[in-house]
């Protein structure tokens, strides 16, 4: 089996959670390639955090606060980077300059200025395979609905609706943090955040904006600090996008929503999509993380949906059985199987069980940006997608 030696630049969450994943690459039975983390680095290395690291992986061999020390390291062969979006610029230049495999967050620079200067790089290392984190395609759910864009199922589309709904903001005496401030975050808010999850599958699927009109909202304008002072809140927690898409497949338009919300009441954690067509459609939401609904068309049948369960049918098999459920770390797992897959194939294994390219990234800034001029102006804007 192959080996890819990794390191880690930013140690928080989705750091763990790729470690997690690395122990559990015995998981996917006998894939081909596998990572190992032989490096970390973050600004502020507690004792703590450090042995969380090192006692979970003995292959770690260099611990660093600063970042430049892990690209240097020549035994680090690709580097997963989950920092904040004003870093992101320097940091993935860095990193491709220093001929390292880069998966990096979202949304890949902090504004569209900062993506441009990105795919440039990107450009200039062409050697460097990079791709953006966004794990929620490869549920089971959203693989299916996939496989239905690619048969064609839907006849002509109607309209698309998807969006992602999170509730970490709902409680206004939640501490700030870097998120919420536009210095660190941008100018996006929760677009910027959470948006490319929203908008992943439609732009794989070639359903591009044309135009959006944007309602911005920023419902929670203060939020305490660490001494009980509070201090500006200036990100926006809410934004519904309605965009004019054009399927590159057909040339046709439709209407597509977007809604992409940090603080919505009755949710957790809600990715979801419901695709409507003149001979089928369909819908899916992670509340409902193991059925899709679909709904099929013929000339004046009775309409009914129906409901679908499923199970662990990941595009990438597992021990496993395919009657269980599935959850967060399974599609986890399957993100970094897909990563390492087309790192080794030149390409993804099917169309949609690949990550977020450099140039989808950089359909999203534009779209995100537009939707900024639109709020601002109350008027619908060209996205240019």
């Amino acid at each position: 089996m192959k080996t890819i030696h990794f390191g880690i630049i930013g140690c928080g969450l989705m750091g763990r959670e790729f470690v997690s994943a690395v122990a559990r690459w015995c998981h996917l039975g006998t894939f081909e390639v596998r990572p190992e983390i032989v490096a970390i680095c973050n600004r502020s290395l507690t004792p703590d955090k450090v042995r969380w690291f090192t006692d979970n992986l003995v292959t770690i061999s260099q611990v660093t606060n600063d970042y430049r020390q892990l690209l240097a390291n020549r035994n680090v062969e690709a580097v997963y980077m989950a920092v904040p979006h004003d870093l992101q610029e320097e940091f993935y230049c860095q990193a491709l300059q220093a001929g390292k495999h880069l998966m990096g967050e979202k949304p890949f620079g902090i504004d569209k200025k900062a993506n441009d200067t990105i795919m440039a790089c990107v450009q200039r290392h062409p050697d460097c395979f990079v791709r953006c984190s966004s794990q929620f395609a490869f549920y089971p759910g959203m693989q299916k609905v996939s496989e239905m864009i690619e048969a064609n199922s839907f006849g002509q589309i109607i309209e698309v609706n998807c969006g992602f709904l999170h509730c970490s903001d709902l409680d206004p005496s939640k501490l700030i943090n870097w998120k919420r401030m536009v210095q660190h975050n941008g100018e996006y808010g929760c677009m910027g955040d959470l948006g490319m999850h929203a908008c992943h599958l439609p732009i794989r699927a070639g359903w591009l904006p044309k135009n959006v009109r944007a309602v911005l909202s920023n419902i929670i304008t203060e939020r305490p600090h660490e001494r009980d002072t509070k201090v500006p809140c200036d990100t926006w927690d809410n934004a519904t996008l309605l965009c004019e898409a054009e399927s590159i497949s057909s040339n046709r338009t439709f209407p597509l929503t977007i809604r992409i919300h940090r603080i919505a009441p009755g949710e957790k954690n809600t990715l979801y999509i419901e695709v409507l067509g003149t001979e089928a459609s369909v819908r899916f939401s992670t509340k409902n993380v193991n059925s899709i609904e679909v709904l099929q068309y013929h000339g004046g049948d009775e309409q009914a949906w129906k409901r679908v369960d499923l199970g662990q049918e990941m595009t990438f098999g597992s021990i496993t059985g395919a009657v269980f459920e599935v959850g967060f770390s399974d599609v986890i797992l399957q993100m970094w199987a897909a990563f390492l897959y087309e790192l080794e194939h030149g390409k993804p294994i099917t169309k949609f069980a690949g990550c977020i390219t450099p140039k989808e990234t950089a359909i999203c800034h534009r779209l995100f940006t537009a939707a900024l001029e639109s709020h601002e102006t109350g008027r619908t804007v060209p996205s240019r997608c």
